[in-house]
């Protein structure tokens, strides 16, 4: 029964579709008649099922003939280009078949520097038998030890003569890479504050509201889950970071580091308030004018108001 209805299912489609070519139907005068000669009728009734099985291991065995693409032969920029969209997993199965192309160096520096953005390896002179190849496992295998341990990640960085013994350095590498893990890295920060210090020297918020200026950099240096000591230590780092790069902005509104703090105190307080779930009654934009004022009294009320409508249609400063 069921393949009964399968077949006039997809014979009607066949007819819908108009194929007239071996192995179908077609349709004349509004009655069905074979494509091919009276001789094969019996033998296409007895498998009319068969059909579309029979219709595909030939365009099957064609495919077959024609093989995948071989990128040997095609000219090198572009068999490059092709293989630069593979991640580092494909490539190296692409190097089975491929294996000059596959693991050309310059696929594999490509892959290493869009992925760790900052190593000091990259400004030296490479040692004899560098590859960019075993690099990228080095970098790989060290960003999944940082994650389990950042002491020990950071120290095999430099065992491996990737990272120098540099908070700077260790800093830039951390601003520019992306694999790392948010928590064990606010762990490490907590720890090592001189290379939170220039992890924050490296943000530029020039012409940046406050609010989004927050978000950047909470972006890459995630905030407590709690309020503490180390909360008002990166408010206080990025209060005198804000004003440095806008000096202009601090005269033009009288702000100093001090108020700059109060305000990203206040922000981070409406955020939570306007956000949480569990917060019924939502602090109005009058409130929060009138808080904030009583804290700093020399900011402006239009400059404040315009604080609050950011965080009510943009959402957390610090999510």
């Amino acid at each position: 029964m069921g393949q009964g209805l399968w077949r006039i299912a997809r014979n009607q489609q066949l007819q819908q579709q108009g194929y007239s070519g071996q192995g179908y139907l077609t349709r004349e005068h509004g009655r069905r008649i074979p494509a091919n000669n009276v001789s094969n009728t019996s033998h296409r009734k007895q498998a009319q099922g068969g059909i579309d099985i029979y219709h595909l291991l030939k365009t099957r065995k064609s495919k077959e003939q024609e093989g995948f693409i071989n990128l040997e032969m095609l000219p090198p920029e572009l068999s490059f280009t092709i293989l630069s969209y593979l991640n580092a997993t494909d490539l190296c199965l692409a190097s089975c078949v491929w294996q000059d192309l596959a693991n050309d160096e310059l696929l594999w520096q490509g892959l290493c520097k869009s992925t760790w953005g900052h190593c000091s390896i990259y400004n030296k002179n490479p040692p004899l038998g560098f590859s960019f190849r075993k690099l990228y496992m080095q970098l790989d295998e060290g960003s999944l030890t940082f994650n389990a341990n950042p002491d020990e990640g950071v120290n095999y960085f430099m065992s491996k003569g990737i990272l120098d013994d540099s908070p700077k350095e260790i800093a830039k590498f951390i601003f520019c890479t992306r694999t790392l893990n948010w928590k064990k890295l606010r762990i490490y920060l907590d720890e090592r504050r001189d290379v939170l210090d220039d992890l924050v020297t490296l943000h530029n918020f020039r012409n940046q509201f406050l609010p989004n200026a927050l978000r950047e950099f909470f972006k890459h240096i995630h905030a407590p889950e709690e309020r503490g000591e180390y909360l008002e230590t990166l408010i206080t780092k990025f209060s005198h970071r804000f004003c440095a790069c806008n000096p202009d902005l601090m005269r033009e509104l009288g702000l100093s580091p001090d108020a700059v703090y109060v305000l990203c105190y206040s922000l981070i307080l409406l955020s939570i308030d306007l956000t949480s779930p569990h917060v019924k009654n939502k602090m109005s934009k009058r409130e929060f004018i009138r808080n904030t004022r009583r804290a700093a009294q020399n900011i402006s009320e239009d400059f404040v108001g315009h604080l609050y409508d950011n965080i009510y249609l943009i959402g957390h400063v610090a999510a």
